[in-house]
């Protein structure tokens, strides 16, 4: 089993551009609809917490998704995986970059990736949203949320604080 989990997750560091929110589409895949490992509720659950825990979200998910799999053991091998090949590719583009940064091939496939990239991360906010919007109280929240952010630029921790509040609120006090 920890073999398997360190082989999913290496799969999806390697195969994740964009990082953040683009690599929820591939952690979904991975371990709900191809092995099963948690339930899309569970990972809902997951996602807000690696949100709201310091550093990388696919590396906080995988973390996660680990422990709640095999445990300590479990949380270390996933996140291994997750950063073995992101770590050595960053490293190599970093020694390497400025060397091949002037040759338009290099130039077009980085036009290339970016619009990719903004579809992963279309596809994770639509499969997150038919799941995490149940009722109109949580519709409510997220267009709150989404306008103190975009409109007001409030900071994403203050966001995740107030979302707590209206949770509190709405399914709390009023329910």
């Amino acid at each position: 089993m920890l073999l398997k989990l360190f082989i999913a997750f290496l799969k999806i560091g390697a195969f994740s551009f964009g990082g953040g929110y683009a690599v929820l589409t591939f952690i979904q895949k991975e371990v709900i609809e191809n092995n099963h490992w948690i339930t899309a509720e569970d990972f809902i659950d997951i996602v807000a917490i690696a949100e709201m825990t310091p550093g990388p979200i696919a590396v906080n998910s995988s973390t996660f998704v680990g422990y709640k799999l095999l445990g300590f053991l479990g949380s270390a091998t996933a996140t291994l995986g997750v950063i073995l090949v992101p770590f050595t590719v960053t490293l190599l583009v970093s020694i390497y970059f400025n060397k091949f940064k002037h040759i338009k091939q290099v130039n077009w496939v980085l036009k290339g990736i970016r619009p990719a990239v903004l579809g992963l991360i279309a596809s994770a906010c639509y499969k997150i949203g038919i799941i995490s919007i149940v009722d109109i109280k949580s519709i409510i929240i997220g267009v709150l949320v989404f306008i103190g952010v975009y409109r007001f630029k409030i900071h994403p921790i203050l966001a995740i604080a107030i979302s707590g509040v209206l949770g509190i609120v709405f399914y709390g006090l009023l329910a």
